[in-house]
């Protein structure tokens, strides 16, 4: 009888130990295998599964939860005649059978006895939806776990409240306003002069970005940034016979795609934009200034741009008079 005692000195600290990593892990969020994840969601090993029913008529029964719950795409499951598999309160808080234990001695809930969810790393957290919503049954969630939002602590519940009724899938009109929330240095571009047609809600933030993550940079629906833009700016898209090295590789080495002061989301206004890789007719040998005739008037490249000769930028068939590629339309 003796090691009894013991034994549960033993059990004790152990479960110390395992609140204090808990409490490290929420700390520093570091990547833990699944499995760690796993345990963190089972919840109490000494409850019971009571049912929906429990739930909503003991403790939520003059709260809006469970009124928004019922008129939700989850609350819609619970009727088996749905043919749809059941899910229920418990399927993401655990066993209730503890909160409810005591009702009519305490006249509330011991909350306590279920998972804490909001205190959960993100990866837990997700976890807790992606034992349904699983790459294979949900295609795209394919890239979720190798997304940068995963791997920025990131949660599924940061976007997707479950208690909000009908509208749980993030409408069309108000994704932008929810990006805005962790990406406000974005906010602040969409309100330059120049900028694409976010805030005026003709496009949206995901026409671009896929937020659960893609096979390519930036979360972009295309495999490269240079495939997105000319899914809309096809005219772009070529080949061409003489094509601009900036545009085949990367749009935005001259373009932020969210906004800039400058016309045409230009990073920097002409001819400084230009003048970042070519030299311009600042230079003796450049072909313009060689043949033109004594007393023209060519203005001064600071006070004109590139493109009003230079107007094929994004590349063009047509070779210039020295045989060669000048992006000069005619």
């Amino acid at each position: 009888m003796r090691s009894l005692p013991l034994l549960c000195g033993i059990l004790l600290l152990l479960t110390a130990s395992a609140c204090s990593d808990l409490a490290t892990l929420r700390s520093d969020q570091p990547l833990l295998p699944v499995r760690d994840y796993e345990r963190m969601i089972v919840g109490r090993l000494d409850a019971d599964y009571i049912g929906n029913d429990q739930c909503l008529v003991k403790c939520h029964k003059h709260d809006t939860i469970a009124k928004n719950f019922q008129a939700s795409i989850h609350g819609e499951q619970i009727e088996a005649g749905s043919g749809l598999p059941l899910v229920n309160c418990e399927s993401c808080h655990g066993p209730g059978s503890l909160a409810v234990a005591h009702i009519d001695e305490k006249q509330k809930c011991d909350f306590d006895t279920l998972l804490k969810i909001k205190e959960l790393p993100a990866q837990a957290q997700s976890l807790i939806c992606l034992k349904c919503h699983s790459a294979s049954s949900t295609p795209v969630l394919h890239y979720w776990n190798a997304g940068n939002h995963a791997n920025s602590d990131v949660s599924c519940f940061a976007c997707h409240k479950l208690h909000q009724g009908p509208q749980q899938k993030v409408s069309r009109h108000d994704v932008a306003e929810l990006c805005y929330n962790c990406h406000q240095a974005v906010r602040s571009q969409f309100s330059n002069v120049s900028h694409h047609p976010v805030p005026e809600h003709k496009i949206g933030c995901t026409d671009c970005h896929n937020p659960h993550g893609t096979a390519g940079e930036h979360n972009l629906l295309g495999a490269t940034i240079r495939e997105m833009c000319t899914r809309c700016h096809m005219e772009y898209q070529g080949p061409f016979v003489y094509e601009h090295a900036d545009v085949t590789e990367d749009c935005t080495n001259c373009h932020n795609p969210h906004g800039t002061p400058n016309n045409n989301l230009l990073r920097v206004a002409q001819p400084f934009l230009c003048m970042q890789c070519h030299a311009g007719h600042q230079e003796k040998n450049h072909p313009t200034l060689v043949d033109a005739p004594a007393g023209s008037s060519f203005k001064p490249a600071f006070y004109s741009r590139c493109t009003d000769c230079h107007s094929a930028i994004h590349g063009t068939d047509i070779p210039s008079g020295k045989g060669k590629g000048s992006f000069i339309a005619r």
